[in-house]
């Protein structure tokens, strides 16, 4: 009969810089964590409802895309074509294919084709189109957002939060050609020749940066929604009104690092033995192996649990490779990951002559000590 053997290691992820104390900022908000698990690194003035300028177009872009397809092409609306502050060359009228559209308002934040993009999905209805901005963020768990207006521009009750922003854009990230565009610097598009440049001074500049937005008005000051890869994990970093371009800058490098910081990536489960268990038939010891190793992404300083699930002894046959157990690595009340446990080699089960071989010198054995 089999028994299960539990054993429980307690080890620490590596200690290090993760113990400095989240930089201080000159913003009325910000909001840090990891997108790999939902894990809140550090927030402050999380919920309050703040504009968020131009970060408004990635929702525009989510709801844009429900229908309308990047390779589609569309006409500029008067309205649009209007639209006042960043731009890119649009002229009522005129036909435009949607991924020009996305990379001006994503790239180049471009009122116009933001607003281009509403008006195109709605049939130019903006008050619908809005109107679906919102239904979003509802079904998103948007507590804290309203918009007003599809670019962003400042309007009364026009608001959201450090926290939504957060989850914004890891939403919009799930959009392969948002991946694709808001990591670069520029991109030419085929109206009149025009080459859109990014308001992202981070890329290129913050190692693993790979996007998001930024946004800037009068009411909203300077914001950005950030996102850094690294090995196993992206972080989140989003600062709202912050006083100026260059303060906003500096001070999410700054957030940027801390965040992953917080991190190492290890190797939970290695490729060895966790366990023995006992053969019968005199047979020496059956390694449980690991041959699969379990490599993740740890908070620094938290606790990890090593939970070995493994029979003390088995029945033969047993094959080279068999499923006979597991090891699982748990931080808390998360599980990191599972391996399972494999017979380390294989052991063929006696004839009837080998057994009866077998009880026999066990008897003789039995009788020496006995007599001795």
């Amino acid at each position: 009969m089999r028994r299960l053997l539990i054993a429980v290691v307690i080890a620490f992820a590596f200690s290090g810089s993760a113990h400095a104390a989240v930089p201080r900022l000159d913003a009325k908000a910000f909001y840090v964590v990891n997108a790999a698990n939902g894990d809140v690194l550090a927030g402050s003035n999380a919920h309050a409802r703040l504009p968020i300028a131009s970060i408004t177009k990635l929702m525009t872009v989510i709801v844009a895309l429900d229908h309308l397809k990047p390779d589609d092409t569309v006409t500029v609306s008067r309205y649009a074509a209007q639209v006042g502050e960043s731009r890119i060359p649009l002229v009522r009228g005129q036909r435009v294919s949607v991924r020009d559209l996305l990379a001006g308002a994503l790239i180049q934040s471009a009122n116009n084709a933001a607003d281009a993009l509403a008006s195109a999905a709605s049939g130019g209805n903006l008050a619908e189109f809005v109107g679906w901005m919102n239904d979003r963020a509802r079904k998103l768990g948007l507590r804290d957002t309203h918009f007003v207006r599809p670019d962003g521009l400042d309007a009364p009750g026009h608001v959201s939060s450090a926290r939504d922003v957060a989850m914004l854009a890891r939403v919009a990230m799930h959009l392969p050609v948002v991946r694709e565009l808001v990591r670069k610097r520029s991109e030419p598009i085929e109206q009149g020749d025009f080459v859109t440049r990014t308001w992202n001074d981070l890329l290129g500049v913050f190692p693993g940066l790979i996007g998001v937005k930024t946004g800037h008005t009068s009411d909203a000051g300077w914001c950005e929604v950030a996102a850094a890869r690294r090995g196993g994990f992206t972080i989140y970093a989003v600062i709202l009104g912050s006083p100026t371009r260059s303060q906003r800058n500096f001070d999410l490098q700054r957030l940027l690092a801390w965040g992953v910081s917080q991190y190492r990536t290890l190797t939970l489960v290695a490729s060895q033995p966790y366990a023995w268990a006992a053969a019968p038939y005199g047979r020496r010891a059956l390694a449980l192996v690991a041959t699969k190793p379990l490599v993740r992404a740890v908070r620094v300083g938290r606790p990890l649990v090593e939970r070995i699930v493994a029979p003390t002894a088995v029945s033969l046959p047993v094959t080279r490779g068999q499923r006979l157990g597991r090891v699982e690595v748990w931080s808390g009340r998360t599980r990191l990951g599972t391996r399972p446990l494999l017979a380390g080699r294989t052991i063929p089960r006696p004839g009837l002559g080998g057994r009866l071989r077998w009880y026999g010198a066990r008897t003789v054995h039995h009788l020496l000590r006995l007599f001795s």
